[in-house]
């Protein structure tokens, strides 16, 4: 049987890919490989991180009704990110979730899609 190996690309609609494009370039460090679009390599990410495919109910409150899929972007250090995010015009909720793998914050960005940034433990390096 064919099977998936991961995840290929995320693709998402907005009234102005450039502008937010460069949006998240200038205010979260996105690798652009082109002007609407950045690429990241499985090497490059922390030992500790991975990607994941996931589901959820109609009715979740983890993001808006009106939003048919949330980001979730590993990064380096969360509060750095949501303050630079913050910098840039985004709704930085209070909220942080920590769990076994990692650290979760949340924002708006400019064009009203709820973003979800991990900082992954480290925990798993000692395994």
């Amino acid at each position: 049987m064919a099977k998936v190996l991961g995840i290929g690309g995320v693709f998402i609609r907005c009234k102005h890919p450039h502008a937010l494009a460069h949006w998240y370039e200038k205010w979260l460090g996105m690798p652009m490989d082109s002007d609407f679009a950045a690429l990241f390599k499985p090497q490059q990410m922390p030992k500790e991180a991975f990607s994941l495919w996931a589901t959820f109910r109609r009715d979740t409150t983890y993001f808006p009704d009106e939003q048919a899929v949330m980001l979730n972007f590993v990064v380096d250090d969360l509060e750095a990110s949501l303050k630079q995010v913050q910098s840039g015009g985004a709704q930085v909720f209070d909220e942080r979730r920590a769990e076994d793998f990692g650290v979760f914050g949340w924002f708006i960005d400019p064009e009203g899609n709820k973003v979800e940034l991990w900082q992954p433990s480290n925990k798993r390096n000692n395994e």
